[in-house]
C-alpha cells in the first residue's frame, strides 16, 4: 500500500497521533469519565457559557450561513494545541481511519494495492482473501469500481480505503485491466474479514541469527511476534535482531508484553506518572519468556516512537539488548481516549512514560507545536543524522543502567551504537525512480511476463542465481524514460548497485511475499549489516559484562 495520503491536516499526522492514540485507553474506563470537582469549576463554567453564547450568536445573527459543527472542531483543535502535542481532537468523520490502524483486521476485498501514475495497481491479492478467491493477480490495474471511474482522477490512498472496504457480506464490483488481456475484466467480489500484520516479516538470517520486523504495535502485534519467535527457535536460533525502525507505536501492552519474553525475573519494563496518583502505573515482567538469555540487538531510528521507545528503553536500561541505530523520536506522553456524544473523541495527555532507569521518553515541546513537528528535520540540519559527534548531553539528564552503563534522557532512546544512513549511492535520479514508483512497477511487469519460469523456483534458488540482466536495465531505463525520469549516466552508475538490488527484491516480493524481499533487500541494508557486526557487544551484556558498553559510535 502506498504510505502517500493526501487529505487532511490531521491525516498527515496521523501516524504520530495513531501512535499516541490507543496506548493507555483499554485500561481505563473512559465511558464513565468525568470531570472531578475543583477549584475551577467556577472558571470552568463561566469559559463554557462564553463559548455557547459566542457560537449561538454567529449562527442567528452572522452575515452569513455557517456551519456552527465546523466552528466548533476547529475551535477545540486550537484550545488543545495550546496542551501538548499528542492531545488531539479527533471528529468522528475520521475515526474510523483513526482506528483502523491498530485495529487486527477490517472488512473488505483483501488486496496489497499502490498508487502508480495515478492508477491504483494491484501489488498482491492477500493470501486466503476474497480478492485472491475471485481471482485477481499481482499488476491489475483497477480501471472502474463500482462502475465509477477511479483511474487518472487524483485518487488518495484513503479514496482507495472508501472504496474498497466495506461490510463483510456486501459486494463490490471491479474493473480491472489485465496486461495480457484485449479488453477490461469484471469480477465482483464479496467482502469478508481481512486479518492485517504488524510484524511485516521474520526469517533466518544465518545458521544461528534470526530477524523480526514489527511495523506497529496493534491488537494482534504480541500473537504475531510470539508466533514468528517460537518458529525461529525451532529453526535454530542462538541470537537475534529486532527491527523497530520506523515503528510509530501504538498499544503500550503489547510492547511491555514482548519485552517480557525478554526479561527474565521481575523486573521494571515502564512507569507513567501524571497529576495526582490516578493514573500512575508501574508494569514488570512476570512470565517466562521464549528468549531471555541469547544475544540481542534492537534496531531504532528517528522514526521509532511511543511504543516503541517504551520496548528499546526496557531492554536497554535493563542491560537486555544493544541499542542500534540512531536517537529515536521522543513521544513520551500518555493519551486517554474519551469518546463524545457525536461519536468524536477527545484524546487527552493524562501523564508521562519514564523507563526503567528513570528517563523521561518525551522530546522537549516548549517552542510550539510547528518547532516539535520540525524537530526531525533539525536534527538533520544540525548534523545528529548523520554525526553523534553533534549531540551534545546534559549531565543533569545522566542515568544508568540495571548494571551501571551510562545512559542519557532529555528525549527519546539514545542508541548504544550510532549508526549514521548511508547516502553514497544516493542521486536525484534514484530519488526520482523512488518518487514515481517505477522500480516497483518495473518489477511487477517483469513478474508477470515470466511468471510460469518463477513458479517452481525456490526461493533459495531464486536468491543464489537470479541476476538482474544487462538488458534488464537498459528496459528499465526505457521505462523510466515513460515515466518522465531522463537518464543520467553519472546518477545512474552511482546507483546502480542500489536500482539492481531494489529490483530483485521487488520482484522477488511478488514471487514470495515479504520472506522474499525482505532478505535481498537487506543486502544493500547498510544500517542491518552494522547492526550485525555488533553481536559481540550484544553477548557480553548478554553474559552481564557491560563495561565499555556505553554510548557510543
Amino acid at each position: 500500500m502506498a504510505d502517500e495520503i493526501k487529505n487532511s491536516k490531521f491525516q498527515v499526522r496521523l501516524p504520530l497521533l495513531v501512535a499516541a492514540a490507543m496506548a493507555f485507553g483499554m485500561l481505563i474506563g473512559a465511558n464513565s469519565f468525568k470531570p472531578t470537582d475543583s477549584k475551577n469549576a467556577a472558571s470552568i463554567s463561566k469559559a463554557y457559557l462564553k463559548f455557547r453564547d459566542i457560537l449561538s450568536y454567529i449562527d442567528r445573527d452572522y452575515v452569513d450561513s455557517v456551519n456552527t459543527d465546523d466552528l466548533s472542531d476547529y475551535a477545540i483543535s486550537k484550545m488543545l494545541e495550546k496542551l501538548d502535542p499528542h492531545t488531539a481532537y479527533i471528529p468522528a468523520a475520521e475515526m474510523q481511519l483513526a482506528n483502523s490502524y491498530l485495529e487486527g483486521d477490517f472488512d473488505g476485498i483483501g488486496v496489497e494495492f499502490n498508487i502508480f501514475q495515478d492508477t491504483i495497481y494491484v501489488i498482491a491479492p492477500i493470501s486466503g482473501g476474497p480478492s485472491e478467491s475471485a481471482g485477481l493477480q499481482a499488476g491489475d490495474r483497477i480501471l472502474k469500481v463500482n462502475g465509477e471511474n477511479v483511474a487518472g482522477i487524483n485518487i488518495s490512498n484513503q479514496g482507495v480505503f472508501e472504496k474498497l472496504r466495506g461490510p463483510k457480506g456486501t459486494k463490490v464490483t471491479l474493473t480491472i485491466q489485465r496486461k495480457e488481456a484485449k479488453k477490461p475484466l469484471t469480477y465482483t467480489i464479496t467482502r469478508n474479514k481481512i486479518p492485517t500484520t504488524s510484524v511485516d516479516v521474520s526469517y533466518m538470517i544465518d545458521a544461528t541469527t534470526g530477524y523480526i520486523k514489527i511495523n506497529r504495535f496493534s491488537a494482534n502485534t504480541f500473537d504475531e511476534f510470539k508466533s514468528a519467535l517460537v518458529d525461529l527457535r525451532k529453526k535454530g536460533m542462538k541470537q537475534m535482531v529486532l527491527d523497530l525502525r520506523d515503528n510509530p507505536g501504538g498499544y503500550m501492552d503489547r510492547a511491555t508484553k514482548i519485552a517480557d519474553e525478554f526479561l527474565s525475573g521481575n523486573k521494571r519494563i515502564v512507569y507513567t506518572d501524571g497529576k495526582g496518583d490516578k493514573y500512575d502505573s508501574e508494569t514488570y515482567s512476570q512470565h517466562r519468556g521464549d528468549f531471555e538469555h541469547g544475544a540481542l540487538v534492537v534496531m531504532i531510528n528517528e522514526g521509532s516512537a511511543s511504543a516503541s521507545e517504551i520496548l528499546a528503553g526496557a531492554l536497554q536500561d535493563n542491560d537486555r539488548a544493544l541499542i542500534v541505530g540512531r536517537r529515536s523520536f521522543g513521544k513520551g506522553l500518555v493519551q486517554m481516549p474519551i469518546p463524545l456524544n457525536d461519536g468524536s473523541e477527545l484524546r487527552l495527555t493524562i501523564s508521562r512514560y519514564f523507563t526503567p532507569s528513570g528517563r523521561s521518553i518525551q522530546k522537549s515541546y516548549k517552542n510550539g507545536l510547528e518547532d516539535y513537528e520540525s524537530d526531525i528535520m533539525k536534527r538533520a540540519q544540525h548534523g545528529e543524522i548523520f554525526n553523534p559527534d553533534s549531540i551534545h548531553f546534559d549531565d543533569s539528564l545522566k542515568y544508568k543502567t540495571r548494571r551501571g552503563r551510562i545512559v542519557y534522557g532529555g528525549g527519546g532512546i539514545m542508541p548504544d551504537v550510532f549508526v549514521a544512513p548511508d547516502t553514497s549511492e544516493n542521486s536525484h535520479y534514484l530519488t526520482e525512480l523512488y518518487s514515481k514508483n517505477v522500480i516497483r512497477e518495473f518489477a511487477l511487469n517483469y513478474y508477470r511476463d515470466n511468471r510460469k519460469s518463477f513458479k517452481k523456483m525456490p526461493l533459495a534458488e531464486f536468491q543464489r542465481s537470479f541476476t538482474v540482466t544487462d538488458k534488464m536495465l537498459k528496459d528499465f531505463v526505457k521505462e523510466a524514460e515513460q515515466a518522465k525520469i531522463p537518464y543520467v549516466e553519472k546518477d545512474f552508475k552511482r546507483s546502480k548497485n542500489l536500482i539492481v538490488n531494489n529490483i530483485k527484491a521487488s520482484i522477488a516480493r511478488s514471487v514470495y511475499g515479504p520472506v522474499g524481499f525482505f532478505p535481498i533487500f537487506h543486502e544493500k541494508d547498510p544500517e542491518l549489516q552494522e547492526a550485525l557486526k555488533r553481536f559481540p557487544d550484544a553477548e557480553l551484556l548478554n553474559k552481564g559484562q557491560v563495561q565499555g558498553l556505553g554510548v557510543k559510535q
